[in-house]
């Protein structure tokens, strides 16, 4: 076997490490938040080396951001990747609001929203991590933002704030996942008839 083929599959095998950890990472920063994520519990949950993982990710800032990364691609995948099949504007909005809420259902992470759990951790601890956060907030709020617009654009809605609806659904959709891991399934059933009052302006 060649050199580069050896060297190619190292880099496949490390690529398949880094998605591992940093899946069972975010499960844990789901329940426990990221503060509860370390090398030495990742070692134990997954039984692997210790000094392994460190060798991927160097630091647990780094390992965090990997982390993010990681619920990122997650969340796309369940959430917006899937509503792409639908026609812009109002009837992808409800697609993005129903794929959100099977992801908190199911859930897809053992504590519900990975985003939820993880930006009241790092809201006033300024640094790299929270800036991940806070931007994977902003590029969710702006995907809503946009569809909103569209949906004003084509009729579908009156002449409605669209700031403002995405920030109020955004805010109702974070309760609700707090309100399903508190164990008040009547929840979805109430930020529905919310949303529909929203939607119907």
């Amino acid at each position: 076997m060649s050199e580069t083929a050896i060297s190619d599959r190292r880099l496949q095998r490390g690529a398949r490490s880094r998605q591992t950890i940093t899946r069972r990472a975010a499960d844990i920063a789901s329940v426990d938040g990221l503060g509860g994520v370390s090398f030495g519990r990742l070692a134990d949950d997954l039984d692997i080396s210790k000094a392994g993982i460190q060798t991927l990710f160097r630091t647990k800032e780094q390992l965090q951001l990997a982390t993010i990364e990681t619920a990122r691609t997650v969340f796309l995948d369940e959430v917006v990747t899937p509503a792409r099949d639908t026609a812009p504007g109002l009837e992808r909005m409800r697609a993005l609001i129903d794929n959100w809420l099977a992801y908190i259902e199911r859930p897809v992470f053992p504590g519900g929203c990975f985003w939820t759990a993880t930006l009241a951790e790092f809201d006033s601890h300024p640094g790299p991590v929270r800036d991940a956060l806070t931007q994977r907030r902003a590029d969710w709020l702006q995907t809503l933002i946009g569809h909103l617009e569209t949906a004003v654009a084509a009729g579908e809605l009156g002449p409605i704030d669209p700031e403002l609806i995405a920030f109020q659904i955004e805010s109702m959709l974070n309760h609700t996942n707090i309100a399903l891991r508190l164990g008040n399934s009547d929840s979805v059933r109430l930020f529905r008839r919310a949303v529909d009052q929203l939607l119907s302006r």
